[in-house]
C-alpha cells in the first residue's frame, strides 16, 4: 500500500510548500531563459556557425528538464494532496 507522504502537514504547511517551490520552479525558469538568450546572443555576435559550436555548450540546455520535472511533480503532488483536503 502506498504511504502518504503529506499525512504528517496541515494544509497551511502544504500550501505554503506549494507557493515556495512556484516561485522557485518561476525563478529557475527565468534564470534559465536568460542563460540562453546569453548564450545565444554571444554565438551570434561572434559569428559561429552551428557546426562550430562544441557539443559541450548544450548539455546544459538539454538538462533543464532534469532540473525541472522533479520540482514540477511535487508541485503536483502537492495540488492533489489540497484538493484531497477540499482547500484552494
Amino acid at each position: 500500500m502506498k504511504k502518504d507522504i503529506f499525512e504528517h502537514l496541515s494544509t497551511d504547511q502544504l500550501i505554503k510548500r506549494r507557493d515556495v517551490l512556484k516561485g522557485a520552479s518561476i525563478g529557475l525558469g527565468i534564470v534559465a531563459i536568460v542563460a540562453i538568450g546569453i548564450l545565444m546572443y554571444i554565438f551570434t555576435t561572434n559569428g559561429f556557425g552551428f557546426g562550430d559550436i562544441p557539443f559541450a555548450v548544450f548539455i546544459p540546455v538539454m538538462m533543464l528538464p532534469v532540473f525541472f520535472l522533479p520540482m514540477l511533480i511535487h508541485i503536483g503532488q502537492l495540488n492533489t494532496e489540497i484538493k484531497k483536503r477540499n482547500q484552494n
